[in-house]
């Protein structure tokens, strides 16, 4: 298969980026998106459409009307999701729309049939009203035996989440909240170790405090990171209680003053800068702009300082600004650097393992328990400075963090089916085998097109 290689132009990290985005627009227009539908039961000739439609379909559409669970038995609803957005913070782009979002949601459900062998349809929805949206998610639960939400401006996202985990039964999850906050704690216990530094005793200074930050900070209280240890900043300041900015929206930014009032007890203010001075760990989720984060404030950070520097599609320092300037471990969240620290290392794992437990929900101890799983794969395969954690090509990870999520759930009491950790390993493992191979079946007959070389 003919390959491209991307150039590596050191002396400039932008050039390298731009070029990246070059290439793919031109593939992008090449393959006019990247999913298809696809059947998955033999066809030999018309007659099989009496089994597969009418008049044969009539047999199992009764027994689901007799027996309503029986439609995950009967239908693809055990291994369909929607991956929903409304397009109002895109990446680093910001409120591009729902049609502008849509290659970054069929870029999401390529990822969920690859890398985790679950059935994903895009949904960009034309609303941007927060009780529209919810309506249109709820009416979609009978297909769908999941929904992933993305991309959804805060604070909106917080009050979309929960209003919808509580009224589906269909688990919900949102990837920029739930999915980022397992991927941080898993690059953070494998950071530390490399550094020698007990969570304990760290301070982490937090740079933005969007979907992403806030169940960071969450997750983080979870497994027992004491709020005292962290100083968060949004873009008009650190947090701390007398944020009155923030006090006076205290309900529409609940979460936020939540931060505000457990957080930061020295009480100090300023931004960025204060907030990373004596800090060992900083951990941002802004915008996307590469001088962000000025290379003298990372100097000022503890020795052995780790960085994850988290804004698609550039983050918020480049990984060698950030190294120059003292940074022992710098993770991004792009695929081209070293230490992809990216939900991708999540969701599909995450999800696999809800829909094979049929879980009613993803709770964050099920986050916590696919964290520590997806941080352990990583010690075993070795530690450094640049492997934190596997990289997306290492697949094999998947079962296992699909495994560890389905005990949990069943631990909790929020399964509905019953297996043991070999059960689940299988069976994610044999999903993904054959994800994988139909793949490679249609590329080698010439059904998905041979990648051009791009120039």
């Amino acid at each position: 298969m003919a390959t491209h290689i991307l150039p590596v132009v050191t002396e400039s990290g932008k050039t390298r980026a731009h070029a990246l985005e070059e290439e793919s627009l031109k593939l992008h227009a090449c393959y006019r998106g990247k999913m298809q539908v696809a059947p998955k039961c033999p066809i030999s000739s018309a007659r099989d459409f009496a089994y597969w439609y009418t008049p044969g379909v009539a047999a199992p559409c009764r027994a689901i009307q007799a027996d309503p669970s029986r439609i995950y038995e009967l239908t693809n609803k055990a291994n369909l999701i929607a991956v929903v957005s409304d397009g109002s913070r895109v990446l680093g782009l910001g409120n591009i729309g729902p049609h502008a979002g849509l290659p970054v949601m069929e870029g999401k459900a390529l990822l969920f049939k690859y890398l985790g062998g679950v059935d994903a349809v895009a949904l960009c929805l034309a609303t941007q009203d927060p009780r529209e949206f919810v309506r249109a998610v709820q009416v979609l639960e009978p297909a769908f035996g999941g929904i992933n939400l993305e991309d959804i401006a805060t604070p909106r996202c917080f009050r979309v989440l929960e209003e919808l985990r509580q009224t589906m039964t269909i688990p919900v999850w949102h990837d920029d909240q739930q999915g980022s906050a397992t991927a941080v704690l898993a690059g953070l216990i494998g950071a530390l170790k490399v550094v020698g530094k007990p969570i304990e005793s760290i301070r982490i200074a937090m740079v933005g405090m969007g979907a992403a930050n806030v169940a960071i900070y969450r997750l983080l209280k979870a497994y027992g990171v004491e709020p005292a240890q962290i100083i968060a900043c949004d873009s008009r300041g650190t947090l701390h209680h007398g944020r009155y900015d923030i006090e006076d929206q205290s309900i529409e930014l609940a979460e936020k003053w939540t931060v505000c009032l457990e957080s930061n007890p020295d009480r100090v203010t300023g931004g960025i800068e204060q907030a990373l001075c004596g800090a060992d760990v900083c951990i941002a989720f802004s915008r996307s702009d590469p001088k962000l984060i000025d290379p003298a404030w990372i100097r000022a950070m503890a020795k052995d300082a780790i960085v994850f520097a988290c804004a698609n599609p550039e983050p918020e320092i480049w990984p060698w600004d950030a190294k120059a300037a003292g940074a022992r471990i710098v993770a991004t969240g792009r695929s081209d650097l070293p230490n992809q620290l990216n939900n991708s290392l999540v969701f599909p794992g995450i999800f696999r393992g809800t829909l094979d437990a049929r879980a009613v929900t993803i709770s964050d101890e099920m986050a916590l328990a696919a964290a520590m799983e997806l941080a352990g794969c990583a010690e075993e395969r070795g530690l450094s400075e640049d492997a934190i954690l596997p990289s997306m090509a290492d697949w094999q990870i998947v079962p296992r963090v699909a495994a560890a999520t389905a005990m949990r759930a069943e631990e909790l009491g929020l399964a509905r089916v019953t297996r043991s950790r070999r059960e689940y390993m299988e069976s994610a493992t044999q999903r993904i085998v054959d994800s994988q191979s139909m793949l490679q079946v249609l590329m080698r007959e010439g059904l998905i097109a041979e990648r051009p070389t791009v120039t």
